[in-house]
C-alpha cells in the first residue's frame, strides 16, 4: 500500500476517475446498441447526433482512442443513411 499522503490521494482520485469512465463508456455503448436497432430514419438520426457527439467526448479525454471513435461513427453513419434506401423485407413464410 501506499505510504505517502499524495499516493493515497492518487489511489482515490485515480478509483474515482476509474468509475467515471467505465459509466462513460457503458453509457455510449448502450446508445449505440440502441442506435443500431432504430429502423426509423427520423429517429435513428436524431440518435446518431447524440451518440456521435458522445463518441467525440470519449476520445476527447482519452477513454478510447480518436480512431475507434472515428471508426464507430463511420459505420453508425452508414447504417443511418442506408436505412432510407432500404425497404422493409417482405415476411418469407411461405
Amino acid at each position: 500500500m501506499a505510504n505517502h499522503k499524495s499516493a493515497l490521494k492518487r489511489v482515490r482520485s485515480n478509483e474515482a476517475k476509474r468509475l467515471r469512465n467505465r459509466f462513460q463508456a457503458k453509457t455510449t455503448r448502450t446508445f449505440v446498441k440502441k442506435l443500431r436497432l432504430t429502423t426509423d430514419k427520423a429517429a435513428a438520426q436524431e440518435l446518431y447526433r447524440q451518440v456521435a457527439s458522445m463518441l467525440d467526448k470519449l476520445a476527447k479525454r482519452n477513454i478510447i482512442h480518436k480512431n475507434k471513435a472515428s471508426n464507430n461513427k463511420s459505420k453508425l453513419a452508414r447504417y443511418v443513411n442506408s436505412l432510407a434506401t432500404t425497404l422493409p423485407a417482405p415476411n418469407a413464410t411461405a
